[in-house]
């Protein structure tokens, strides 16, 4: 053991501790200040980032003893912060947090941000944040309320925070510098604009399950039985249906943009020009509705009967944005009968993010490509539009209730084990 004597949130503390001891675990079981959240503690996630002589670092990853005589700053030590001041209410006026375990990290690193990089945009915000992760938001409101921020210290200066910026930085000790700029590997994440941007990232193992559908999920998910998949693009399912249509009918059919809207309640077409499209496509979260607005082409190839149906859109309310692509392939099963295979790869970046993170995601797009390959045989088939097609749009909220029912019917209708 040996004795640590520092300065936390203003106060000096001296307590005993194992030389192997990191910080944060010494600032939540030393200290009791548990507003300091441990993740990966790898130095991966960003979760446990705090100040220390004013630098942002890891504390999964700095020895606590390597910090004697220095000061530690913790999400609980911003309360006359001109900063935080502003950071924490613009954090929720653009959906900034969810869960909140990533936002003591994401608020620190955010202070830095406005601090350090006064003129940033947003490809610069995105390229800062890219060592804390988040798993709720989507990022998009972090985003947003880094850039609120800024433009208010633009807009209507700050003294304080002037003066904050002109101080000059203290030096980091090398186990504070060794914590600052330890990097975790990264991949690309596709902006708004088109761009790239890194993130820290693990790769998830991929599975392709035989039949139904397929979500990207994390490690954790493959080991419960989830099939997963992952692509630079985004997250990625797998599903099919059948239709009981030759494969040369189905695929005129599916070469028909008009056709294909009408059996996908909420979605309309406004122009059409060739094989590109302009419409928009309602969904409902229960007592949240959205309206994505964009436009799509479709790319066909008649030697293999596949397609690509690639599309971006945006909710004007919310402001989330989406893009993807859809690809279809058919494949015959019978003279009579034809398998539609669907591949889909999507990004959603905004405050609607949130959804396309739950569990039950494999079990909407199955509902959802199930009661589409429904209405395309109907079609085919030349029937009349059910009464279920006069929604106005697709109901989430619907679909969830239809999944637990049948699961906590499946519970409750197993039979007992021998």
């Amino acid at each position: 053991m040996e004795s640590i004597s520092i300065q936390v949130n203003g106060r000096s503390v001296c307590r005993d501790a194992e030389p192997r001891t990191h910080l944060g675990d010494f600032l939540r079981d030393e200290l009791h200040l548990t507003g300091t959240h441990l993740g990966c503690e790898h130095g991966v996630c960003g979760a446990c980032t705090v100040l220390l002589d004013g630098q942002p670092v890891r504390s999964c990853i700095t020895f606590a003893v390597a910090c004697a005589g220095q000061e530690v700053t913790t999400i609980e030590g911003y309360d006359g912060d001109p900063v935080m001041q502003l950071l924490r209410p613009a954090f929720t006026r653009h959906h900034a947090l969810q869960c909140g375990y990533c936002t003591p990290g994401m608020l620190t690193t955010a202070r830095d941000i406005v601090l350090r990089i006064p003129d940033a945009d947003e490809a610069r915000i995105r390229l800062e944040l890219s060592g804390n992760l988040c798993r709720c938001t989507g990022y998009q409101g972090i985003v947003n309320a880094i850039q609120d921020v800024l433009q208010q210290q633009r807009d209507n200066p700050d003294p304080r925070i002037e003066e904050l910026r002109q101080m000059p930085r203290s030096r980091p000790t090398p186990a504070a510098t060794a914590a600052a700029t330890a990097q975790p590997s990264v991949v690309r994440l596709p902006t708004p604009q088109g761009k790239t941007q890194e993130r820290p990232s693990s790769p998830a193992p991929a599975n392709r399950s035989s039949g139904g559908t397929a979500e990207s999920a994390s490690p954790a998910d493959s080991q419960q039985g989830t099939a997963t998949k992952a692509k630079g693009k985004g997250n990625t399912i797998d599903a099919f249906f059948d239709v009981p249509f030759p494969l040369e009918r189905v695929w005129q059919f599916m070469g028909d943009l008009p056709a294909i809207a009408s059996c996908l309640p909420g979605a309309t077409i406004e122009s059409q020009e060739g094989e590109k499209v302009k419409g928009s496509i309602a969904i409902k979260f229960g007592p949240m509705s959205a309206a994505f607005a964009g436009a799509a082409r479709l790319e066909r190839d008649d030697a293999v009967k596949r397609a690509v149906l690639r599309g971006a859109g945006q909710d004007s309310l919310s402001k989330s944005r989406a893009q993807g692509d859809i690809t279809y392939e058919l494949q015959a099963i019978s003279a009579e009968n034809t398998r539609v295979n669907v591949n889909m790869v999507y990004a959603l970046q905004g405050p609607l993010a949130q959804f396309s993170r739950s569990g039950l995601v494999k079990d909407f797009v199955s509902r959802m490509v199930a009661d589409f390959g429904k209405q395309v045989t109907r079609r085919l088939d030349g029937q009349a539009p059910s009464a279920t097609e006069s929604e106005p749009s697709i109901s989430l909220a619907g679909m969830m209730w239809s999944v637990l029912w049948n699961r906590v019917r499946g519970w409750f209708g197993r039979s007992p084990k021998p």
